[in-house]
């Protein structure tokens, strides 16, 4: 029997990036829990049991397995056991209802299920005829990585091997992007190296030991979203901490004290929903935490409005905001350091590299100022799980480039940047004229006395739809509709001020913080009859 080598060089596989930094760097802490660290080579030795015991109940290469919990350290575990036995680990939005969680499973084609005890009853109501593992976190799995071998798999991993990420589905059903390894490496988890060439994992390594005093990143969202997914990711890539918020529920208190127990340098938001509470927190109570480690604050996933940057500003003087813009679909796409000397705006604008691109309806590039679609090439995913209608209307291969085009619609300006207008989906049709909801909503959250936003589309006799608001306001505020209107007309322009403003009690939102357009269209039409 011929022995096995190992290759001198390794695929650029997440899971390789995860052994290459455990064998150069064993007791680096990797991820943080605030009560609890775990070293480079203690997540490696984890996520290689797990593997073993995949591999052990025979789930093959390829084959989805459902990754089914809140934030805990066996998430990591999971993340990175599967992609060793070259399975694919599939998020699975623990908010779900029934009908939900039926069709994400049937849909991914789920063989096996690490599920969080808590959410057993729920799996066990589905019938679900490719599901032929559950493994309960807990006593079983504690006893299940126990058991296995901690010696790494022969798998033959490549850079081919498949990713997995479904999207949030804030505009219907969720669906699976599929990532090759490679691609998702150099589009999604370069960020934190900024975008620097990546020749290697050997390069990766290197740069890692030659860095002894490496950042903590903080990922506060659940890990069920690609952005908490893609903070860890860039972590491990650049050799960083990262510290993992594993409350139940999130709290902006609990976010401080990991960010003072695990000394974290960059503090990552997923929009106003998480900015603003942190900040607030910090503002009621100055001195309850040390706060001197950390140097920038980043955003993703959803806009920051105007009023709660200016609340961040208070509360945490002298820091870096990063405003980063990218998708399920095309990775991270744009950047913009905000030092707040760019005054108001209604929408974010980002730097960009020259993989990005604004085309018109024709699929050619739009002239500076006006609007489209933005697009990326290079390193983008394959497409959609099992859908390959959807597949080729997002991704195009235009004078011979293939292209990601998720539905953003985007506008060049002037000196090469890209203002994001908003999801294609969710526009406004009023009297001809187009709407982006995320422009009407920035400017609603710079008043004082608004808390939170929504505008969405209702029908109307004239105009087909209207621009309809709904708006949580502070508490104690007595602001009216008609003033509200007065302060948008004099912002934007008249047909996109909100023909009607209702007041609610909260705004509608998934559990990862995005607006939830399907739940508060309906909202809007309940309330108005």
């Amino acid at each position: 029997m011929t022995p096995t080598t190992e290759p001198t060089t390794r695929p650029l596989n997440l899971a390789d990036v995860l052994e290459a930094m455990a064998d150069a760097l064993p007791d680096r802490v990797a991820v943080h829990t605030g009560d609890q660290v775990w070293t480079f080579a203690e997540i490696d030795e984890r996520a290689t049991r797990l593997a073993n015991h995949l591999i052990g109940l025979g789930v093959q290469p390829g084959e989805h397995v459902a990754v089914h919990s809140p934030n805990r350290i066996e998430w990591v575990d999971a993340l990175y056991g599967c992609l060793k036995a070259r399975a694919v680990p599939i998020n699975i939005n623990y908010k779900y209802l029934r009908d939900e969680l039926a069709y994400l499973y049937d849909n991914a084609d789920c063989v096996a299920a690490i599920v969080a005890p808590e959410y057993v009853d729920a799996l066990a109501e589905l019938d679900l005829p490719t599901l032929r593992h559950t493994i309960v976190l807990g006593d079983e799995y504690d006893a299940a990585l126990a058991a296995a071998s901690p010696e790494r798999p022969v798998t033959g991993r490549t850079a081919d091997d498949r990713y997995v990420l479904y999207t949030g589905g804030t505009t219907g059903y969720p669906k699976g992007v599929v990532w090759r390894n490679e691609d998702l490496l150099r589009a999604a988890l370069n960020a934190a190296r900024y975008g620097a060439p990546l020749e290697s994992v050997e390069q990766l390594t290197a740069e890692a030991v030659a860095n002894p005093s490496p950042m903590v990143l903080l990922a506060c969202g659940p890990m069920m979203h690609g952005g908490s997914q893609w903070i860890l990711g860039n972590g491990h890539v650049a050799g960083q901490t990262v510290a993992l918020f594993t409350e139940p529920h999130f709290s902006a208190e609990g976010v401080l004290d990991l960010v003072e127990k695990a000394k974290v340098v960059s503090l990552t938001f997923l929009g106003d929903a998480m900015g603003r509470p942190v900040a607030e927190a910090i503002l009621a109570e100055p001195d309850r935490w040390d706060l001197s480690s950390l140097v920038a604050v980043s955003n993703g996933a959803a806009p920051l409005s105007d009023g709660v940057r200016e609340e961040i500003r208070r509360a945490l003087p002298g820091r870096f905001i990063l405003d980063s813009y990218g998708s399920s679909e095309s990775g991270a796409s744009g950047s913009r350091m905000d030092d707040g000397s760019g005054g108001a705006q209604s929408a974010p604008r980002f730097d960009v590299s020259d993989q990005i691109e604004v085309f018109d309806a024709d699929f050619k590039p739009c002239p500076v100022g006006v609007d489209g679609m933005l697009g990326r090439s290079g390193p983008v995913p394959l497409g959609y799980y099992k859908d390959p209608v959807k597949t080729a209307a997002t991704f195009k291969e235009i004078d011979g480039v293939r292209w990601a085009i998720p539905g953003d619609f985007a506008r060049r300006e002037d000196d090469g940047t890209v203002t994001v207008l908003g999801r294609g989906s969710v526009c406004i049709n009023t009297g001809g004229e187009k709407v982006h909801p995320e422009e009407v909503e920035a400017v609603l959250l710079r008043h004082e006395e608004v808390f939170d936003a929504v505008v969405v589309g209702t029908p109307h006799e004239r105009w087909g739809q209207q621009v309809t608001a709904l708006v949580q306001r502070r508490a104690g505020s007595t602001i009216t509709d008609e003033q509200l209107r007065d302060h948008c007309r004099a912002l934007i322009s008249n047909y996109k001020v909100p023909k009607t403003i209702l007041f609610i009690e909260e705004v509608p939102r998934t559990p990862v913080s995005k607006v939830d357009y399907p739940a508060s269209a309906a909202l809007a039409a309940q309330l108005l009859g």
